[in-house]
């Protein structure tokens, strides 16, 4: 018997060991990674029905100047977000965006978007969701998405496009083109369908 004990105790203890092995074994010890691991970012500011309003001095001035200023640009949006706190700065418009912007004859020409973002850093701009830029002229175009370089006053994109030209009663589409803000040079990279030209 005292064999049969000795073997069952045995037993017993091998059989403890192996579920603590087992429970031991069993540990959460996953690194998260992806969405799990991510770090959740909070703007430093949150506006809602934002204005802002961008003029430039008339003439150079020095600390103790006073000039008369100009509005060059009116940026409006339901909502926006200030991740400037971060070490990619940058705003964000999630629920869209309209930008009014004057030439040096005080004439206004529209830019909308479902979606935009302003990287602080580089001064660059990129909108998304039915893009629309109306000039002062009438002339239009639309795309699903464009960037536009505030620094250099240049827009650009590689999406498709559709751009409208009231003056001479021209539609055209394309894929890829950039261009200044004022529409006065305009390179389309590639063209296709149909041109709708004006008959006198």
């Amino acid at each position: 018997m005292n064999k049969l004990k000795t073997y069952q105790i045995k037993i017993s203890i091998a059989t403890a060991s192996a579920v603590a092995i087992l429970f031991v074994g069993c540990g959460d010890n996953y690194k998260r990674v992806g969405q799990e691991a991510a770090t959740t970012i909070y703007p430093q500011g949150v506006a809602r029905n934002f204005t802002l309003t961008y003029t430039e001095a008339k003439k150079e001035m020095s600390s103790l100047d006073s000039a008369e200023t100009r509005v060059i640009a009116i940026l409006k949006s339901p909502l926006n977000k200030d991740f400037d706190n971060l070490e990619f700065q940058y705003k964000e418009f999630p629920e869209g965006l309209q930008v009014d912007f004057f030439d040096e004859k005080n004439q206004k020409s529209v830019i909308t978007a479902d979606y935009g973002i302003i990287y602080s850093q580089t001064n660059l701009i990129d909108l998304q969701g039915n893009v629309v830029i109306t000039a002062h002229d009438g002339k239009k175009l639309e795309a699903p998405q464009l960037y536009w370089d505030r620094k250099n006053k240049w827009i650009f994109t590689q999406e498709k496009f559709t751009y409208t030209n009231p003056e001479d009663g021209t539609i055209m589409d394309g894929e890829g083109m950039d261009f200044n803000r004022e529409f006065t040079f305009f390179n389309a990279h590639k063209t296709y369908g149909l041109m709708t030209i004006k008959e006198n």
